[in-house]
Formats: structure tokens, C-alpha cells, sequence
């Protein structure tokens, strides 16, 4: 988001717009915690994880009265227009918040999850498969040198698109994804024929909102039925949300950002930037809010890795 704020501000500026920034979402809207942002203000910090402005969950924007608080401070610092990054809560809020008091907004998909409709791409995304990966290919030189069995878990509650890029990037025997029911009978069979094979590991990737459950529980099932390896499981976590940004996130942060202070030149409202086929483009939000985006089928049938 930093390498996004950064593209913003730099593209306003040569616009001729001032920029402020708005500190912790929503929830600083409504405190009025804002600061106007200078090209000074957003030096150095592309190559930054997470984002200089914070971000916070509000209860309080989700009411009418809180609403109207951010409508205020919004008039009194003199706002009237904003950029939101963000994923589907916030474009809910965003839209809504436009729909009561008009002020033209563009939304700029950032979520790891890559779940967004009306985008290929979101920032964070490539980031935080980067990281998974990195951390399957630590974990496969420990699988082959003690002949184990690993199950990783990484992000992905409604979608398993980190676990599919990462898994097929990290050339992994199984990949299970909540977007399918997961049948263990099959996990074992197939890690049964990579064993025929020669395989003295495998490496199980599993998106944390897989039906049969976390990491641990599948490992436990197969366990029961499967113990020819020394089992172990890795919950990567928050570490997939931290870090520096891969090259491609800071392009496409760069591109959307730029995009969407064009678009409010324009007079576009109530529109999210995206990246469709490598070109930029711009959907209306309410097509986006409630739009779960599905995993292309090219990629749902790769053979042997996909478990359904």
C-alpha cells in the first residue's frame, strides 16, 4: 500500500491537487486524523511493507451517526474526493458512505487474497505468494533431508489463491483449496503415488479455509491412515502480510495509483481500478462489492497437485 500511497500523491501533485492523507481508514476519518502529504512524506517507503497511513477496522462507520462524523471532518479539512485501498469491507463502506453524501470515490483493490472481481491482480498478492514460496522451499530441503511428510498452511479463509500460486510455484504434491470438498482418501492417494514413484517427502499445501480444516487437523487424519512419514505442519500466518513488496506488487501499485487519481480528473465516481489482461481498466463498485472472484479453470487443473 506504501508503494500505492507514494504513486497517489506523485501523480497529484502533478496534477496540481494537494493530497491529505487519512491516518487508520475509516476510523480516522471520523477522529479527523488527517495531514496533508508532500512529496517529502512519501520518499522512501516503496520498498516498505503495510502502509504509513495505519489501518483499523470501525464499528463506528458502520452507523449512520459515525458516517455523518466523517462527512464533517471530511468538509472541514476541505476533502472532496477520495481514494480508498482496500478490499470488499472497504468498498462497502466506501460505497455507501457515496451514496449518502456524494462525495466522488475510486477504489484501489489491495488485499492478499486476490478475491476481488473487476481486477487479475491485487497488491499484495504477488507479495505474499513470494513469501510462501520462500518459505516451501526452506521447508522442502528439511522434508528431503529427514523423509517427511508437511503440511503448510497459508492465507486464503474464502479463496485458495495464495495456496494455488504458491503450491504450483513450489512444484508441491497437493494443493487443497476451499473453492472444492477435500476428500483425504484422495490426499493419500496421491501422496501414495508420488511414494510409488520414488518420493521420499511430499509437501501438502492447504489454504486456511479448506473444508476438512486447519493444517493440523488434516495432518492428523492423514496420520491415521498414512504413517509412512515423520509428519509435521507449518502455519505460515501473518507472515505472508508483512515485508518488502515484490517488484511486480510496487509496478502495479504504481499503475493503479496513477490510474486513479486519472480517473477522478476524469470525473469518474464510485469506480475501482483494476488490471485485466495487463491493461489497466475500471469497474463500477457495486458490480465489485459481494463479487467473489473464481480461480481460472486452467489453473483448478493441474495435474496432480489439485485435490479435489
Amino acid at each position: 500500500m506504501n508503494a500505492c500511497i507514494r504513486a497517489v500523491v506523485r501523480s497529484a501533485f502533478s496534477n496540481g491537487l494537494e493530497v491529505t492523507g487519512i491516518e487508520s481508514g475509516f476510523e480516522g476519518m471520523i477522529a479527523g486524523n488527517m495531514r496533508v502529504l508532500s512529496s517529502q512524506s512519501v520518499s522512501n517507503i516503496i520498498q516498505r511493507g503495510g502502509t504509513i497511513l495505519k489501518s483499523a477496522r470501525s464499528a463506528e462507520f458502520m452507523t449512520s451517526s459515525g458516517r455523518i462524523k466523517a462527512a464533517e471532518q471530511l468538509a472541514k479539512h476541505g476533502i472532496d474526493a477520495l481514494i480508498a485501498i482496500g478490499g470488499d469491507g472497504t468498498f462497502s463502506g466506501l460505497l455507501q458512505f457515496q451514496d449518502e453524501f456524494g462525495i466522488p470515490s475510486i477504489g484501489i483493490p489491495g488485499t492478499i487474497d486476490n478475491d476481488l472481481a473487476g481486477t487479475d491482480f491485487t497488491i499484495g498478492f504477488d507479495s505474499a505468494v513470494n513469501t510462501a514460496v520462500e518459505a516451501i522451499d526452506k521447508i522442502r530441503d528439511t522434508a528431503d533431508s529427514h523423509n517427511r511428510l508437511f503440511f503448510i498452511e497459508v492465507m486464503g479463509r474464502d479463496t485458495g489463491f495464495i495456496a494455488l500460486y504458491a503450491g504450483i510455484a513450489g512444484g508441491v504434491e497437493a494443493i487443497l483449496l476451499p473453492e472444492s470438498t477435500t476428500s483425504i482418501d484422495d490426499l493419500i492417494a496421491a501422496l501414495d503415488r508420488g511414494k510409488q514413484k520414488g518420493k521420499t517427502s511430499s509437501i501438502v499445501v492447504i489454504s486456511e479455509g479448506d473444508d476438512a480444516g486447519d493444517a493440523v487437523q488434516i495432518a492428523q487424519a492423514v496420520k491415521k491412515k498414512y504413517d509412512h512419514y515423520d509428519t509435521r505442519t507449518v502455519v505460515l500466518g501473518h507472515l505472508q502480510r508483512g515485508g518488502s513488496p515484490s517488484a511486480r506488487d510496487r509496478v502495479l501499485a504504481q499503475q493503479l495509483g496513477v490510474a486513479a487519481v486519472e480517473l477522478l480528473l476524469q470525473g469518474a465516481n464510485k469506480h475501482m481500478v483494476g488490471v485485466i489482461n495487463g491493461q489497466v481498466a475500471s469497474a463500477p463498485l457495486d458490480t465489485i462489492v459481494g463479487t467473489k472472484k473464481g480461480i481460472h479453470p486452467h489453473l483448478m487443473n493441474q495435474p496432480e497437485i489439485y485435490i479435489s
